[in-house]
C-alpha cells in the first residue's frame, strides 16, 4: 500500500516521505503543520456556514422526512450511532432510521445463517441485498438524505463537510496501520470515497482514499470534492 500511495503522491503532485514507526512503513503526513493551520480554521468556518445555512433552508424537506420515517413503522425517525471522530473519540453519529426497528437482531441472525452474507460484510461492512432496510429507508440511502441529520454533527464540531466517513469501533482493523491518518482529521459528510464510486469500491480502496485525502489536505482540495459531491448524489453513484 505505501508503494501505491507513493505513485499516487507522485502523480498528483504530492510531498510524502517513509519513517519507521513500531517497525512499520508510513506516509507521513505533512499538510497539518503550522502553515496550514489558518486553512484549518478556514476549513471550520466554512463548515458552520454551510451546515447551519443548510440546516435551515433544507427545514421544508426535514421536517416531513422526518414525520414519513416515523409513520412507516412506528419506530423513531432518528437513528444514531457511536462513530470514531477526530483523535480517536467517539460521538454520536445522527442519521434518519433506514432500517428496520430490530436491524441488529436481524444482522445477526442473517450473518450465522448465510455463510455469503457473512462474508460480504466482512469484506465491506455492507449487504448488496440488505434485508433489514425498510422500503422508505431505501429511497433515503439512494439519494443520500438519511444523512441530512449529520449537519448537526458538523455544527457540533464532531464532523466535517469534508472527510473520510466516520466508521465503528469494529471497522478500526481494517484500516489496520493506517488508523492514525483517520484521526487526524475530523470525518465527513462527503469525501473521496463518495466522489470515487462509493460502495462500488473495496474497502481497501476506500482505506487508500482516506489516507490520500489526509496526506494531500488543502483548502481548495475540499472545495473541489464538494463541487463533484453534486453530480455524484444526483447520479446516486455507488450508493446502497
Amino acid at each position: 500500500m505505501v508503494d501505491l500511495l507513493h505513485k499516487v503522491g507522485r502523480k498528483m503532485g504530492m510531498q510524502t516521505f517513509t519513517r519507521d514507526l513500531d517497525d512499520a512503513n508510513y506516509v507521513a503526513v505533512q499538510n497539518f503543520s503550522e502553515e496550514n493551520r489558518a486553512n484549518g480554521f478556514l476549513k471550520r468556518i466554512t463548515d458552520f456556514v454551510i451546515a447551519g445555512t443548510t440546516l435551515i433552508f433544507l427545514l421544508p424537506i426535514i421536517i416531513p422526512l422526518a414525520i414519513a420515517v416515523r409513520l412507516s413503522d412506528g419506530g423513531p425517525a432518528l437513528f444514531k450511532q457511536r462513530r470514531i471522530g477526530r483523535d480517536g473519540k467517539e460521538f454520536n453519529c445522527y442519521k434518519f432510521r433506514s432500517m428496520v426497528i430490530d436491524a441488529d437482531l436481524r444482522l445477526q441472525k442473517l450473518l450465522k445463517e448465510d455463510p455469503r452474507a457473512r462474508q460480504e460484510w466482512q469484506a465491506t461492512q455492507k449487504l448488496e441485498k440488505d434485508p433489514r432496510i425498510t422500503p422508505f429507508g431505501q429511497f433515503l440511502r439512494k439519494s443520500s438524505l438519511d444523512e441530512l441529520p449529520q449537519l448537526i454533527n458538523i455544527l457540533k464540531g464532531e464532523m466535517s463537510i469534508v472527510g473520510p466517513r466516520p466508521i465503528v469501533r469494529n471497522e478500526v482493523e481494517k484500516y489496520g496501520d493506517y488508523f492514525p491518518y483517520y484521526c487526524q482529521v475530523r470525518p465527513g459528510l462527503t469525501g473521496l470515497w463518495q466522489v470515487s464510486g462509493r460502495s462500488d469500491t473495496s474497502y481497501g480502496e476506500r482505506v487508500k482514499l482516506d489516507v490520500q485525502y489526509v496526506s494531500a489536505w488543502s483548502y481548495v482540495s475540499d472545495i473541489k470534492i464538494m463541487a463533484m459531491t453534486i453530480p455524484a448524489v444526483l447520479m446516486s453513484d455507488g450508493a446502497r
